[in-house]
């Protein structure tokens, strides 16, 4: 039976000497998850079933990598960098054992989108032997260029090697190709380096397979930025930026609000339902889903964390990983929220660190409240009841419990349980001194002037 599971292969060896890092390229991060991550997602999600990696520059860091985020991935390594069929062939073991279609993609080229690569796909299905896509742009400097001639792709010629006329093109290759089941490995064989740089390249492909007949057509993609490939920080930062304005743009289209959009960070996996508000300066890092009709108020910065319907975060609110907000809870300015469970209608308003805790449904948290939830070795918890006051400025020393609707006096540090009902006292006994505070400041006015006379 013909396997008709389609192969991805990736190429990720590239040393990445221009973004000065010690860190490998494909590692780097478009919208809070390594490059390399989301080229995988997007070759899986657009119909690439098994997957061969090639890396170089990094191995070690980059096979660590992928052995969490790809752990059925074949990986393969390029030693000498000799052009980019050089990099495929690297993956020669994994080409002659595989029957299906085969995809080749690049690690430091994020932003493709999964239809474009079922596109790409689809194309041998509608009877290429090899398809290729392209894109047109205004600015075609350093691309190659696609010579198409009666519907058909006949070949790419790269910039250093064309003349004034094939610069004047405005068609350029992206690189990323699909080949018919079984041709890529014969062909990566006939591919030579009679080039300027001496190098290898795939995109010669083209040429060959219409010499034997075959047939190469060109996908054109609809938008040249899927196509931004990442060699510096400055590309990686043009590539921040785009993923930034498609995820608003697909934000708001879901029903988001964003009061001011260009403001407003998200991860790739942020997850807003509709009616949520977003004021300006939010950060979503990676792990963050909120429900409807939240509002997410200005500066917080958010990780992490789940939010229900209804709640109010911020402004200026910090939620860490393991927060978990029930619905219609408050949460406050310069609160901290970490690895704790706040119930429905409970709030937490100011000036607060609640760290490794449950707090019950309606609960009021006081400001300045903070719970000890680390002794130096081992985190404990702290677990709040519903219904409970906790006064201003307290501490509660974890572990600790107290119980549904108690309360806690202002400034009081919590050592022991608290049971229901009760109320909590932990601090000193006031005394007050008549007079004393007179005489007090009497004598530091003495003194104070007694030092400007001297001096």
């Amino acid at each position: 039976m013909t396997d008709l599971s389609c192969l991805a292969v990736v190429l990720a060896a590239g040393e990445g000497t221009r973004m000065k890092s010690d860190l490998p390229k494909v590692l780097h991060a478009v919208g809070g998850r390594p490059l390399i991550d989301a080229v995988i997602e997007s070759a899986r999600a657009g119909g690439a079933h098994r997957l061969a990696i090639v890396i170089g520059a990094g191995a070690d860091k980059v096979r660590a990598h992928l052995g969490k985020a790809a752990p059925d991935a074949q990986v393969f390594e390029q030693r000498e960098r000799l052009g980019t069929a050089h990099a495929a062939l690297a993956a020669r073991e994994a080409l002659v054992h595989h029957q299906g279609p085969v995809l080749v993609l690049f690690g430091d080229t994020p932003l493709v989108r999964p239809e474009t690569i079922a596109a790409l796909i689809g194309r041998l299905s509608a009877g290429a032997d090899i398809a290729l896509l392209g894109f047109t742009t205004d600015a075609p400097t350093g691309y190659g260029r696609l010579i198409i001639k009666d519907e058909r792709l006949v070949a790419i010629i790269e910039e250093r090697e064309a003349d004034a006329a094939t610069k004047a093109i405005r068609l350029c290759n992206s690189g990323i190709m699909a080949f018919r089941a079984g041709l890529l490995p014969e062909l990566l064989e006939a591919i030579g380096n009679a080039n300027a740089k001496g190098e290898y390249y795939l995109t010669d492909a083209i040429a060959l397979g219409t010499a034997r007949g075959l047939r190469a057509e060109a996908v054109i993609g609809d938008d040249e930025s899927e196509f931004v490939g990442i060699n510096d920080r400055v590309q990686l930062a043009a590539a921040e930026a785009i993923f930034q304005q498609r995820a608003r743009a697909e934000a708001m289209a879901a029903g988001v609000t964003l009061v001011a959009p260009d403001t407003v960070f998200f991860s790739f996996d942020t997850k807003l339902d509709r009616d949520v508000v977003v004021d300006p300066n939010v950060v979503f890092a990676p792990g963050v889903q909120v429900a409807s009709g939240t509002v997410i108020r200005a500066f917080s910065h958010l990780e992490g964390a789940r939010v229900a319907s209804g709640a109010v975060i911020g402004p200026y609110a910090r939620l860490r990983p393991g927060a978990d907000l029930a619905e219609n809870v408050h949460v406050g300015n310069f609160v901290e929220i970490k690895n704790a469970r706040v119930d429905q209608g409970a709030k937490v308003n100011h000036l607060t660190y609640i760290g490794d805790a449950a707090i019950g449904a309606r609960t009021n948290v006081g400001a300045g409240t903070i719970t000890c939830n680390y002794d130096g070795v081992f985190k404990h918890k702290t677990i709040i009841g519903a219904d409970v006051f906790v006064g201003s400025n307290t501490v509660m020393v974890a572990p600790v419990t107290v119980g549904n609707n108690a309360l806690t006096a202002a400034g009081s540090v919590i050592t022991a349980d608290v049971p229901d009902g009760a109320m909590a006292f932990g601090r000193a006994r006031q005394e007050v001194k008549e007079g004393m505070g007179a005489a007090k400041k009497a004598a530091l006015a003495a003194k104070k002037a007694a030092a400007k006379s001297s001096g």
